[in-house]
């Protein structure tokens, strides 16, 4: 890799925000998708939740292969397991949606761990969905429509969390886990590589400080032998 490539792929990485997500509580238009996932990548959200069912879900990867490329999304099947699992980590499950409790948007506090909830336009969220958030936010409007397109509406919430977390100086530095820091480096340095190794369960081979493969020919000459490490060997 050249060495700007290097510096844009770790300066993205240094902003990343492991305690900031979305959760799309049944959106099933691709193009609206989409678009919240280049919000994502914008504001530094490393991972967002996609509640949506297969058919669906498969046709979104295969028209936004791009954005998934620096952003991963999860499946859920279910808003209940995806909001459940976010809760136990700690995240306030802030929902943009038309209720009478709904607070301004800008009046949360957005650098504590949060999850962003968004329901699909027209039916809003599900039920399930609506009962376990822990607090719903509006965006002021003074015409006649009652709402933005939800992607619209998503990127500018993120845009007050990333504001707020910047004057709170949570780019400042490195966030996200070590190991999923480098993780992520070889993934986006090296996607074809790492689609091998992950097809045959091997480890990712280590880089020099070039962003290269440390000897190369060496490692390829392992796994041809069947001598690569494999995947997690580390830990047993």
């Amino acid at each position: 890799m050249t060495p700007e490539r290097i510096a844009r792929l770790r300066g993205v990485l240094d902003r990343r925000q492991p305690d900031l997500t979305v959760v799309t509580d049944f959106v099933h238009k691709q193009r609206n998708l989409s678009a919240i996932v280049r919000n994502c990548d914008a504001v530094g959200v490393a991972q967002m939740h996609a509640v949506v069912g297969d058919e669906d879900y498969t046709a979104f990867r295969g028209t936004a292969m791009g954005s998934h490329t620096w952003v991963d999304v999860i499946r859920h099947s279910c808003a209940g397991d995806a909001l459940a699992g976010l809760r136990s980590e700690g995240f306030q499950t802030v929902a943009a949606h038309l209720d009478d409790s709904a607070e301004d948007y800008r009046s949360v506090d957005y650098t504590r761990p949060t999850a962003l909830v968004l329901g699909a336009e027209r039916r809003g969220l599900s039920a399930v969905a609506a009962a376990q958030v822990d607090q719903c936010v509006t965006i002021p409007m003074v015409g006649m429509v009652e709402s933005f397109n939800v992607s619209v509406a998503a990127g500018i919430i993120l845009a007050e969390a990333q504001r707020q977390r910047q004057e709170a100086g949570m780019y400042d530095r490195p966030r996200l886990d070590r190991d999923i820091y480098e993780r992520t480096y070889f993934e986006w340095g090296h996607s074809s590589v790492a689609e091998f190794c992950r097809e045959r369960g091997l480890a990712y081979p280590s880089l020099n400080e070039e962003g290269e493969i440390d000897c190369p020919s060496d490692w390829y000459a392992s796994v041809r032998r069947g001598e690569a490490p494999l995947s997690g060997a580390e830990n047993g």
